[in-house]
């Protein structure tokens, strides 16, 4: 039985993919991305094109299947919702609220959490608890979790077995790379302690997996479109460098990603592989978590303690 109340839910919210691989869908998912600007035609067609080039995103499916996992490990409603595609925030809590939750735990599916960078999904709850109206459930959102022993350990785990499928002369001087998505220079500068999360969290589970002070760095990846300077170092900028010091390989591992999508699929996948071919070195990525037990096992540890703080 689960430990939460019996009127008790989750909602696990990411922000969601196009309907389709379609111009069109592409062009109106961004839009909402970009707070209704409409994207530009370039931008459009090479959106399309990357989402052609992985087969679509399984982000929502993804999602919906870490939301039934959950559900079974709690023994409570739980669904999934998109910020900026169906199913959406207002949806799912009209189902939850069905389901007869009453209190509900908002959880963002980014380990690490910055109110100006993430601030929009509880702005989302309270616009869709207003057009619920009366019966529309509680909700208390949840902060940061990245230091969730679970998901330290689940990370360090798929580390130490992606190393482990490593030839045995690119495991000698592979680079081990940590991720999170860059963001624009002027808004990092505004969240030193979101910075320090990513950060912490790269520390972790290099700790975690007995990684030595000069096998591994924290990088970025997925620089945007928009003007200005975002943060480095750039992965795609490390592995030139790295070749040209000797390294045999890069090991890729996401710390802020938890499931499988554009960012991973085509930014990690397509664009550093097809770079580590050019630069000569080896590469490989770690298994994303997406429903893995242990991701939801840290998740529920996150439901509970938001609800129920000691």
């Amino acid at each position: 039985m689960s430990d939460l109340p019996a009127d008790a839910g989750v909602l696990l919210m990411t922000y969601g993919s196009p309907d389709t691989m379609e111009e069109a869908d592409v062009a109106a998912y961004l839009a909402k991305v970009r707070g209704g600007r409409t994207p530009n035609a370039e931008l459009v067609t090479e959106f399309a094109r990357r989402y052609q080039v992985i087969g679509g995103s399984p982000l929502v499916e993804i999602t919906a299947r870490q939301a039934a996992a959950l559900a079974a490990h709690l023994h409570r409603p739980v669904r999934a919702a998109m910020r900026f595609s169906e199913p959406t925030i207002e949806r799912a809590l009209r189902v939850l609220a069905a389901e007869g939750a009453r209190r509900v735990v908002g959880i963002v599916l980014s380990p690490q959490y910055s109110p100006m960078l993430m601030g929009g999904y509880g702005r989302d709850i309270e616009a869709a608890r207003d057009q619920i109206g009366p019966g529309a459930p509680a909700v208390r959102m949840a902060g940061e979790w990245w230091a969730e022993p679970e998901f330290i350990r689940a990370l360090a785990m798929r580390v130490r077995a992606a190393l482990a499928r490593l030839g045995e002369t690119e495991r000698r001087s592979v680079a081990v790379l940590m991720t999170a998505h860059s963001l624009p220079r002027h808004v990092a500068e505004q969240e030193p302690g979101y910075l320090e999360q990513l950060r912490g969290t790269a520390l972790a589970v290099a700790a975690a997996a007995g990684l030595p002070d000069d096998a591994w760095q924290f990088c970025w990846q997925s620089a945007g479109h928009e003007p200005g300077e975002w943060m480095q170092p750039d992965l795609k900028d490390l592995v030139g460098d790295l070749a040209a010091t000797g390294r045999s390989a890069i090991l890729v591992v996401p710390v802020q990603f938890l499931a499988d999508h554009l960012e991973v699929l085509y930014d990690i996948d397509v664009g550093a592989r097809e770079q580590a071919a050019v630069a000569g070195i080896g590469f490989a990525r770690i298994g994303s978590l997406n429903d893995d037990p242990a991701l939801v096992a840290a998740l529920g540890n996150v439901a509970r303690r938001t609800l129920m703080p000691a």
